[in-house]
């Protein structure tokens, strides 16, 4: 795949390609977008009927969602090819798509009601811009996600040869101190509203057993138990101005 080169930050390019698809591809897949889905629209849940700008979203894994509630949608990439798995919702006409730079989005301050983004932070180098410009065209709520440290990213290095052998596509990805994103907000006047874990047990486990029902079983052992709100991730987080 080709990446635009005029641009610093293109992790999107990846992450709206095929191959990153397959990663969530079959019933486990399903149940993992599904997850995020059900957090996603919770957190919307005071914004309804909202302009939304889902930077780096050309992976579709919320545009139906959005559309289906009645979210005024708008996704920006960072090439022509990002848009290739939302073609659909575009042909009809149910959201719009833009290229453009993360960076230096190309669009007013406070220009829509809420700014999500997942899949980008993984991967960007240059995070404080990058959150800087999500803050700036949002006038509500910035919605994103991240791998913490303290989870079993920690030692997520020396495992990273036995989950590329048994996921094939993976890739390294940068893993935060939560409190470093938080007080980063902070000092903008924004403040964490909301925040959910998703997993407490690797997402590669769960690629690996194949079976919704299993996961499910382990995910949910450790959220009554408490360990997921602490140890659990990627985070999906919402700040709202204060």
């Amino acid at each position: 795949m080709v990446v635009n080169s005029n641009f610093p930050e293109t992790a999107d390019i990846e992450t709206s390609s095929e191959g990153y698809a397959s990663r969530f591809s079959g019933t486990v897949g399903t149940w993992m977008l599904n997850i995020q889905t059900e957090a996603t629209l919770q957190m919307l849940q005071a914004y309804p009927q909202a302009t939304v700008l889902d930077v780096g979203g050309g992976h579709g894994q919320i545009t139906a969602p959005l559309i289906a509630n009645n979210y005024q949608l708008t996704v920006l990439g960072s090439a022509e090819v990002c848009q290739a798995r939302i073609q659909p919702w575009l042909d009809s006409n149910r959201c719009k798509f833009k290229v453009g730079n993360v960076l230096d989005l190309p669009y007013p301050d406070n220009a829509f009601d809420v700014v999500i983004s997942y899949r980008f932070l993984a991967h960007v180098t240059q995070w404080e811009k990058f959150l800087s410009e999500l803050m700036r065209v949002a006038k509500k709520a910035v919605i994103v996600d991240y791998p913490t440290v303290r989870s079993v990213n920690s030692i997520a290095p020396l495992l990273f040869k036995v989950k590329k052998g048994l996921e094939g596509n993976t890739r390294p990805f940068i893993t935060y101190q939560e409190p470093k994103l938080i007080n980063y907000f902070k000092a903008a006047g924004w403040q964490q509203t909301e925040r959910y874990a998703q997993f407490f047990w690797p997402m590669v486990l769960h690629r690996t057993l194949k079976s919704p029902g299993v996961s499910s079983k382990l995910e949910q052992s450790m959220r009554l138990l408490g360990l997921t709100y602490w140890l659990g991730s990627p985070i999906i987080a919402k700040f709202t101005p204060r």
